[in-house]
């Protein structure tokens, strides 16, 4: 019995290069055309887009685990738990508490009031480099009568920009990061004005050190007027003078947050004005705009071919 070689039937679902090609080149016109019109949308898109500018600060944790104070507070820390008060976590957990606070709402929010920065921060739509000053969108702020045209939903008035919508728009522009091998810390801004950008790094690094200086002072002098009373109630002499040694290392850590502005973080490398823009790539919006128009003219041309041919 001989065995019969069967040649394979080609699929019909199969396609041919040259079949492929040649519809390609039937639809070049097509093809041409939407790609042409997607590269004009893109570089009209990319002029429109304003120039945005990124400032950065580099910042080191402040404080050093290996100081006398810092000895001292893992030594009395086990006897402070004991009393009933708190001493202060270490050098790596304050960091990492101060880089969460510096992206919480709650925070941004009351930076955004202190340096009453609604205005730039929601409303800005790019830069004058001529007269070096602010572009406005007109449909929120009025900027002749200061006031905020954005309307309310439920009663149908103008109202100033949420709470949340500020601190959206403003976490979108900030960014701290740590260096892992080092232990640096970067804090940049990115804004339309590159004078504006450098200046709210030195202002985002100033207020976490405000605010996390004033954290601390608040938390010893509860914690001093909390040992002072426990040394009046107990008649131990041990443990008055342990109470003593706690009050003495709180006073330490008060004097150390006094006298340093710049107590959770020391700027390591100030912020520059950005003399460069950092956005937007305007030709990588270009090419990358042209490239979906060739992509989509290309699809539109081979299923037009191939399943409307198939459904008729």
């Amino acid at each position: 019995m001989q065995n019969q070689i069967q040649t394979p039937q080609p699929y019909d679902d199969e396609i041919d290069l040259r079949e492929l090609f040649s519809v390609l080149w039937a639809g070049k016109k097509l093809i041409v055309a939407v790609t042409a019109v997607f590269a004009v949308v893109s570089v009209i898109y990319a002029l429109s887009l304003a120039n945005q500018y990124k400032a950065s600060a580099v910042v080191s944790p402040a404080h050093s685990g290996g100081s006398s104070l810092g000895a001292m507070a893992g030594q009395l820390g086990g006897l402070a738990s004991l009393a009933g008060i708190n001493i202060g976590s270490g050098e790596s957990n304050e960091t990492q508490e101060a880089m969460e606070i510096m992206q919480s709402w709650g925070f941004i929010e009351a930076f955004i009031q202190t340096h009453a920065l609604q205005v730039p921060v929601y409303a800005a739509t790019g830069w004058d480099k001529g007269s070096n000053s602010l572009k406005l969108d007109d449909d929120l702020y009025d900027a002749a009568s200061k006031r905020w045209l954005i309307e309310d939903s439920a009663s149908g008035e103008n109202r100033a920009p949420s709470s949340w919508a500020l601190y959206q728009n403003f976490k979108s522009r900030v960014a701290v990061s740590q260096d892992k091998k080092s232990g640096l810390i970067n804090v940049s801004v990115e804004y339309y004005s590159p004078q504006i950008a450098k200046q709210w790094v030195d202002l985002f690094i100033s207020t976490i050190n405000d605010y996390m200086r004033a954290r601390k002072l608040e938390q010893v002098n509860r914690n001093i007027e909390y040992l002072t009373v426990q040394i009046e109630k107990t008649a131990i002499a041990d443990m008055r003078e342990v109470f003593y040694q706690l009050i003495e290392e709180q006073t330490k850590s008060k004097m150390l947050a006094e006298a340093s502005p710049e107590y959770a973080f020391v700027t390591v490398s100030r912020a520059m004005v950005p003399e460069q823009k950092s956005q937007p790539k305007r030709a990588r919006v270009c090419i990358l705009g042209t490239l979906l128009g060739g992509m989509l003219s290309v699809l539109w041309v081979l299923v037009r071919r191939y399943a409307f041919s198939k459904a008729n």
